[in-house]
């Protein structure tokens, strides 16, 4: 009887793509997934470290894993266990701790994997797949602890993601989110030393992939506004029929006194000005956004800045964070601190102003064409078909079971609450 397997990520899309290796590669030889009423020989717990709650949440994971599997093995890693390996080591029936993402090959190899994947080959039940390109990060943002657990800059060659983004298309996904802890930075480390002329940039890797034959499309998962290069837009700009014209720029705040105390290395009008020229070189793309709401030292005038820039960039999703200390970074012993009622009333004023943004920019796109990746039916209303379009907008239209997993060309139409209603071409659009 093969052994069985139980995997629990916690936290970003590397972290998924990340477990994802590894269960592929168990599963390789003979390791069978089960369901989480059914009892594992093997747990594998992917953790996250950047909120203090991301560690408690790691810790509960872990001890609940070991209450509902006796027997179990605890196999952990993750960024909380890079941070706190005697720590986590300590929890019941963590048999290993795995501190370094660079060395998940080898912890293949001990549990006996002898043909080590250089990829991925699905990604679950989902439609889409995220595929890590890139890890580390160089920026130390003062509210950030991600550069002390992933400082090392490493950029996955170009040939083993185009093998890894065809073998995906291969098995039915439609959509390749391109992922990494600072995505903008792909090259980077290989660029050292060289002419300018002769760098690595995202933009190099993007277009290889969009040159492959095939019906997918290339999603950006996030970068900086210094990352917003002409040379990307012109990629995306000359192919339109694969990358999806949407950008996730990371703001974090729209007031340079807040900007410089976060350590961020741009100012506000910089920011404003990259996202202008990507909205003048693309067709109405879609911008999303994190904003922290109540840094330290925040004043009622830093957040109006914020949602004037946020208001004149024009964002149609922003994930707004209330601003929570991290142990071990400065922003935690920063003085000024904000009590919650004060985070609290900036995060709900900041979530309305995107929700009346979001409700613009849907309009705006009324008769567009649009390429929407089908996810499935929506419960309730049947004979409704729901997905994302390549704007990053949530759509419905009439349609079958069919059409799950596939990319449907159709053409926007009035907004129906958070939703796009879509209405399927009589002829052939041209779509992203």
């Amino acid at each position: 009887m093969s052994a069985t397997l139980r995997t629990v990520t916690l936290g970003c899309k590397v972290n998924q793509y990340e477990t994802e290796f590894v269960r592929e590669g168990l599963v390789g030889i003979g390791y069978r997934n089960v369901a989480d009423d059914e009892q594992a020989d093997l747990c594998v717990v992917n953790t996250c470290t950047v909120t203090n709650e991301g560690d408690a949440k790691s810790r509960r994971v872990i001890r609940r894993l070991a209450r509902e599997n006796p027997q179990t093995r605890i196999v952990v890693m993750g960024c909380y266990a890079t941070r706190a390996p005697d720590e986590v080591a300590s929890l019941p029936q963590v048999v290993e701790v795995v501190t370094d993402k660079r060395e998940l090959p080898d912890l293949l190899g001990r549990f006996g994997v002898v043909d080590i994947p250089t990829g991925i080959s699905g990604f679950g039940n989902r439609h889409r797949a995220y595929v890590k390109v890139q890890d580390g990060c160089l920026l130390r943002c003062s509210y950030c602890i991600i550069p002390k657990v992933r400082p090392q800059m490493y950029s996955r060659p170009m040939q083993p993601i185009l093998d890894e983004v065809r073998r995906l298309q291969d098995n039915g996904y439609r959509e390749i989110v391109l992922t990494g802890v600072h995505l903008g930075h792909y090259g980077v480390d290989w660029n050292r030393n060289k002419p300018k002329s002769k760098w690595t940039r995202l933009a190099d890797l993007v277009e290889q992939l969009a040159k492959l034959e095939g019906d997918f499309r290339i999603r950006l998962s996030s970068i900086e506004a210094t990352e917003v290069t002409r040379e990307l837009l012109r990629v995306m700009r000359e192919y339109e029929n694969k990358v999806c014209p949407h950008l996730h720029v990371c703001l974090q705040s729209g007031s340079d006194r807040i900007l410089r105390r976060m350590k961020r290395r741009w100012g506000a009008k910089m920011f404003v000005d990259r996202c202008g020229m990507a909205a003048d070189a693309l067709d109405k793309p879609a911008f999303s956004t994190d904003v922290i709401v109540g840094f330290p030292g925040e004043t009622d005038a830093d957040f109006e800045e914020s949602c004037r820039v946020v208001g004149e960039v024009g964002f149609s999703k922003v994930h707004v964070f209330s601003f929570s200390p991290r142990r071990d970074t400065p922003a935690a012993d920063m003085p000024e601190q904000l009590p919650k009622p004060i985070k609290s009333q900036r995060s709900r004023q900041m979530s309305k102003l995107e929700a009346e943004l979001r409700k613009q920019y849907f309009e705006r796109l009324n008769g567009t064409p649009l390429r929407v990746l089908v996810e499935g039916m929506d419960p309730e209303s049947p004979g409704k078909l729901v997905g994302t379009s390549c704007r990053y907008a949530p759509v419905e239209f009439s349609g079958g079971t069919e059409l799950c997993g596939s990319l449907v060309d159709v053409t926007a139409g009035a907004v129906v609450g958070d939703r796009i209603h879509g209405c399927a071409p009589t002829a052939p659009l041209e779509a992203v």
